[in-house]
């Protein structure tokens, strides 16, 4: 028997618990920024699995090395030294700020070890300080912790009671974060741009000003860049466009190219609070995910990939402007407002497009940050032939 969209629809309502809102469509195979559903229909993917498969997907470089670790060894314990664990935290630690990494597999469980490892941090510096200030829109993923610290009632709502011990303030407003940073607070959470909130930009200056605040007060500064991280922004991480460095960052997302990996990056600072026992992961830094992420990096900063990202990205901002459309972003995280985020998406899908709502009536394109401009072009023509 044939098996199309329509079987693996019914599929999944039969069998899956049901927690997500499905549009009907089915992907069996992927190959640079297209996809093809069941029924043999192709897409171009301006979603790339909300910013995650950001080389494109079954990228040679990385399929080859996913198959051969896959041959050699795919898990031992953090009882033992991993070398891949290694050179990947080696490599991460050579291109940006970071001093040490702690690895783990997804942005939400990064973002669960950057708030244990700061309040470890205020139990030792800062006479106990737990509290964390985090900003409304923002999304930090969906563990407890990481739910109460996301500043959206609609991912809060029905799990209270939430672990205490978190701020929310405006994103972008600096006096804001200075109103309500006492002594019970150790660090303030950010993203650089809000991706899930709707590719919100603060304005210019602001994380320059939260690290200065945070330095004359002794707070940690955490940068949550699970969206915005490895080249999409138009650096290798988006804090380097701002000339700081926060002491925690949270990477995910790309920087497994799809395979299931996270990041928790610290400096010395940070890193001096901890001791085995602390803080563990399973499967985190294992030799498959780690082989994967090391290749994704490397393709990356070999590549320089952040800086095609930002041509072609300013090249789609343009065109979009040009076309009518109110657009917000950097790089290749970008978005735009219409009328109907959801009609807009369903129309875009029916035309062989895939792109991602944001909160609000925002569309985002988060296309592979390796795309061509025949590409850029090919994802502008499909754009004219939606009509809400």
């Amino acid at each position: 028997m044939r098996k199309d969209n329509a079987y693996y629809i019914e599929l999944t309502k039969s069998v899956l618990a049901p927690t997500y809102s499905q549009y009907p469509v089915a992907f069996v195979k992927g190959e640079g920024c297209y996809l093809w559903d069941a029924d043999g229909k192709r897409y171009l993917d301006a979603c790339c699995g909300i910013a995650t498969v950001s080389l494109g997907h079954c990228h040679p470089r990385i399929v080859k090395a996913l198959v051969e670790q896959a041959h050699t060894l795919w898990h031992v314990s953090n009882l033992y030294h991993i070398p891949w664990e290694a050179e990947l935290a080696a490599l991460l630690v050579k291109h940006t700020f970071a001093d040490k990494v702690f690895f783990c597999n997804s942005g939400a469980e990064a973002n669960e070890a950057a708030i244990k490892f700061a309040r470890l941090w205020g139990k030792k510096y800062k006479a106990g300080a737990y509290k964390i200030i985090t900003t409304l829109n923002s999304f930090h993923g969906r563990t407890l912790a990481t739910v109460s610290a996301t500043g959206q009632e609609k991912v809060r709502k029905g799990f209270e009671p939430l672990p205490e011990g978190f701020l929310h303030v405006p994103f972008g407003d600096v006096e804001a974060v200075e109103k309500v940073l006492d002594e019970e607070v150790v660090a303030v959470m950010v993203e650089p741009i809000q991706g899930e909130g709707g590719v919100v930009v603060p304005p210019e200056g602001y994380l320059k000003a939260l690290r200065e605040l945070c330095d004359r007060k002794d707070v940690l500064l955490i940068l949550d860049e699970v969206q915005t991280g490895v080249g999409r922004c138009g650096a290798c991480y988006a804090y380097q466009l701002e000339g700081i460095e926060p002491d925690i960052l949270t990477s995910a997302k790309a920087l497994g190219n799809g395979f299931p990996i996270g990041a928790a990056l610290i400096n010395e600072k940070v890193a001096s609070v901890l001791e085995p026992g602390v803080h563990a992961s399973t499967f985190g830094g294992n030799p498959l995910a780690t082989r994967v992420a090391y290749e994704v990096v490397l393709e990356v900063v070999e590549k320089r990939l952040w800086e095609n990202a930002k041509s072609m990205g300013q090249y789609i901002k343009s065109c979009l402007e040009n076309m009518g459309f109110k657009v917000r972003g950097k790089g290749l995280l970008l978005g735009i407002e219409v009328k109907d985020a959801r009609a807009f998406v369903i129309s875009a899908l029916e035309k062989g497009l895939l792109v991602a709502p944001a909160a609000g009536n925002v569309v985002r394109f988060l296309l592979p940050i390796n795309i061509t401009k025949d590409v850029c072009d090919k994802l502008l023509e499909l754009l004219k032939t939606i009509e809400i």
